[in-house]
């Protein structure tokens, strides 16, 4: 019996690890979605949506997930911007948090939007397609 407590100590504490991350991941979120909006004024980045985020376990590194609306280069344009303001949104980001360091930021394109939409319309182009037989 002494020998599973422990494990099950470490499950706890892991979950309570993880849970925070979520935490912390969510909160990073909605602050930067409201740093884009009203006090990023780089032009290369237009309409952005944060799609996810991701932390590491040290709370060191977070991966920003984003998608936008156009095509390859206004995309290039909007990961370069990005990529740009990092240092910016991170001073800002150490600023409203209340995390011991703050984290450095990883912006990374989210195809999932694009390829939901591709798929969305093969669907309703095979419906339509066995509908019209």
């Amino acid at each position: 019996m002494e020998l599973s407590t422990p494990n099950s100590e470490l499950s706890a504490v892991l979950m309570a690890n993880e849970q925070r991350l979520r935490r912390v991941a969510d909160q990073i979120q909605r602050e930067l979605s409201g740093l884009l909006r009203s006090e990023l004024k780089d032009p290369r980045v237009g309409l952005v949506t944060l799609t996810g985020v991701e932390v590491s376990p040290d709370l060191a590194h977070a991966k920003i997930f984003f998608t936008t609306l156009g095509d390859a280069q206004s995309l290039s344009r909007t990961e370069e911007g990005l990529k740009r303001a990092a240092g910016f949104l991170r001073a800002q980001l150490g600023g409203r948090l209340k995390l011991r360091v703050t984290l450095e930021l990883h912006f990374h394109h989210d195809p999932s939007v694009e390829r939901g939409v591709r798929l969305s319309q093969l669907i309703d182009a095979a419906v339509t397609g066995k509908k019209s037989d």
